[in-house]
């Protein structure tokens, strides 16, 4: 096996990849629906938006792959890097480079692979939009060069990323380290501890442009009985595309949080109840909608929401409790609903 060189500008590189604040956070609906649509156009198991760390390829969007990250000395994306054009793979038993590398020897078995680099505003190489495939293939001129129009998508989307408000406040409130610790690896969401660090912040924000803050709390029915027939990877399967479609649902200043298990909680700033009872609504119609694909199988699934606005009156965690309530509201009524608590 060869391990991918290190560049020779790798402090520089490395820098520009900090500098964009994109390790360790939340994923986000954009990646996520333009990798699902590239996987369709290529028709291949995994498209990964991969980021280039010291030590670690960690994957900002993913689709058809489970890890969130493989270490950087086993990658293929640690090689595309090294070009400005895209590193094709059409057979990896035929490659010296790789045919003896673990990721192909072992899950997920990579016999198929095309990273193509993307570029920060300081031309730095942060990392790759690559397929990978258990099977051989070849792309067509047309394929490739479809290719590189899709890796500019995703290029162009850091870049503007990088300048965006969202990204600056993040800049501000959290330091690497802590985003680790407060990021669910298996949804790609806030865990239990980010809710607990948004909450007051979310609370302030939304006194000082004069709106409400207003909790949902979501809960898959009958998640159970998922992991009972399916196994439990399906089950994080599931998980993974319920994070997917709340996130979707929701607006980009919203906070999405697994608070654990199979419940999630959102923090928003609202008008009022009707807005409020409007976005609960989107969540539960796209959980209820459209039937999940989990590997070839079409699991129909339904969440309950409890929603609730914070009073003046209420201490950190009453919002919390009261949506939570409501939640159970919802379940107790028959479930796929969404109740409102005072």
């Amino acid at each position: 096996m060869l391990s991918p060189e290190i560049p020779s500008d790798e402090a520089l590189r490395q820098q520009a990849l900090d500098d964009n604040e994109l390790l360790d956070t939340p994923a986000d609906p954009y990646l996520d629906t333009l990798v699902r649509v590239v996987r369709e156009v290529f028709a291949v198991k995994t498209v990964l938006v991969s980021l280039i760390d010291h030590d670690r390829q960690w994957f900002k969007a993913r689709i058809g792959l489970e890890a969130d990250a493989t270490p950087r000395a086993i990658s293929f994306c640690g090689h595309a890097i090294l070009g400005t054009q895209a590193l094709i793979v059409e057979d990896t038993h035929n490659d010296p480079r790789f045919n003896d590398n673990p990721l192909v020897l072992n899950n997920p078995n990579i016999r198929f692979y095309a990273g193509h680099p993307l570029f920060s505003a300081e031309n730095q190489a942060l990392g790759t939009l690559c397929l990978i495939d258990p099977q051989p293939q070849k792309l067509t001129a047309k394929q490739q060069s479809l290719f590189i129009d899709m890796a500019a998508l995703v290029e162009g989307y850091l870049k503007l990323r990088n300048d965006s408000e969202q990204t600056v406040q993040l800049r501000a409130a959290l330091s690497r380290e802590q985003r680790k610790a407060m990021l669910d690896p298996l949804t790609q969401l806030w865990n239990r501890a980010g809710l607990n660090h948004f909450l007051p912040r979310h609370q302030q924000q939304a006194d000082d442009l004069d709106l409400q803050l207003g909790v949902l709390f979501c809960d898959l029915d009958y998640f159970k009985k998922i992991n009972d027939s399916h196994g439990h990877a399906a089950g994080d399967q599931v998980l993974w595309e319920t994070a997917r479609r709340i996130s979707a649902a929701v607006r980009p200043q919203d906070v999405v949080t697994r608070s654990g298990g199979e419940e999630f909680v959102v923090l928003l700033q609202v008008h009022d109840q009707q807005e409020l009872l409007q976005i609960a609504e989107r969540i539960r119609s796209a959980m209820s909608n459209t039937p999940l694909d989990i590997d070839g199988l079409h699991i129909k699934l339904t969440i309950s929401i409890g929603a609730t606005l914070r009073t003046a009156q209420d201490a950190p965690n009453d919002a919390l409790k009261r949506a939570d309530q409501a939640l159970y509201q919802a379940k107790g009524n028959g479930r796929n609903r969404v109740e409102f608590a005072n």
